[in-house]
């Protein structure tokens, strides 16, 4: 069923999710109103929206009639109880990342809105980073020819433990970043046959794991998906290999840093990376290499996507189906580190 235009959102939660990523691309997206926000701190909503109503709770929210579309970006716990709420409430529900806490919750939230009819979308944003959309161009192209190793980094150096949710016990890098590189590899080639996983605390007093270390096994192709917060030379992307050549990426895409500095989604140089990556192919008996400019991110068009999804006028960007794949493999590699061995899907 569509919705008419404007489809009113309620966005549940100004933290730093709510407010860097969320609220400023509902706002930039056009037929999209960012209608409520949920949140105990009204002065700080208002400074940035001061037409958006503001309600204290999720309850408020979900009784408002207006409301079309509820995002949730609110700690990861409160994912799932809050997504059946706003489908018991009949909302169309975006969630942030990871989908929910657990694999059983996650296919919870999905099994109520294919019930109940309604719109679920995970935000998967980094689908529409520069170096990923470049990447996928140049495999498509097969500049790259059969890809034999990918390996995707997202390194940090943040060696002291602060005290927020993200690295509480049952938190930590796997929820936090895993779901982008996972889902960025199940883009690309699909599920492997088997995962193996290594996963530490390497800061002084941490209480969540830290770092990971993923092997993703396929019949020829290896994918190693790497996230530390103790690496002073984080610059490392990613590292593509193939039969006809290498593609790497140096520095993460630049729209995070563009919505913390305020800058507008979609003007001018929007999503335009100033570290292009470099692709080298065989020449002779060596190799040239030469810079690939690559594609602008635009992580507008999630929010385009969903917009037109609930209009009836195109698919869900980020549909349960593929975001339950990417828990089924957080899911595995958490027994596999456990277990110290690799598993099979």
């Amino acid at each position: 069923m569509s919705s008419p235009l404007p489809i009113h959102v309620a966005l549940v939660g100004y933290g730093f999710v709510g407010k860097t990523f969320h609220a400023p691309l509902i706002v930039a997206t056009p037929g999209l109103v960012l209608h409520t926000v949920v949140s105990s701190d009204p002065v700080k909503v208002l400074a940035d929206h001061p037409v958006a109503k503001i309600v204290p709770d999720l309850a408020a929210a979900l009784a408002d009639p207006a409301v079309d579309l509820v995002v949730i970006a609110t700690p990861d716990p409160l994912h799932a109880p809050q997504a059946h709420a706003a489908l018991d409430a009949g909302k169309a529900v975006v969630i942030d990342k990871p989908f929910a806490v657990t694999l059983e919750e996650a296919r919870s939230v999905a099994d109520h809105a294919a019930r109940a009819g309604k719109l679920l979308s995970i935000f998967h944003n980094r689908r529409w980073d520069s170096d990923f959309l470049t990447l996928k161009a140049l495999i498509s192209d097969g500049s790259l020819g059969e890809i034999v190793q990918y390996e995707s980094h997202f390194d940090r150096f943040r060696p002291v433990v602060r005290d927020r949710w993200r690295e509480a016990p049952g938190a930590g890098a796997l929820l936090d970043l895993g779901p982008h590189l996972i889902d960025q590899a199940l883009q690309l080639f699909g599920p492997p046959t088997s995962v193996f996983a290594d996963l530490a605390i390497q800061k002084d007093g941490g209480q969540a794991p830290d770092y990971f270390h993923l092997l993703l096994r396929y019949p020829r192709l290896r994918v190693l998906l790497h996230a530390s917060q103790m690496t002073v030379a984080s610059d490392l992307r990613m590292a593509v290999h193939g039969t006809r050549g290498s593609f790497v990426k140096q520095g993460l895409d630049p729209q995070e840093n563009a919505l913390k500095a305020g800058i507008i989604p979609g003007s001018q140089g929007w999503g335009v990376d100033p570290r292009p990556g470099t692709l080298t192919v065989p020449d002779g008996e060596g190799a040239a290499s030469r810079v690939v400019a690559g594609a602008p991110g635009d992580y507008l068009a999630y929010y385009a996507g969903v917009r037109d999804a609930l209009l009836g006028h195109g698919e869900n960007p980020a549909p349960p189906q593929e975001a339950l794949a990417v828990m089924e493999l957080i899911d595995l590699a958490a027994r596999s580190a456990a277990e110290g061995r690799e598993l099979s899907l």
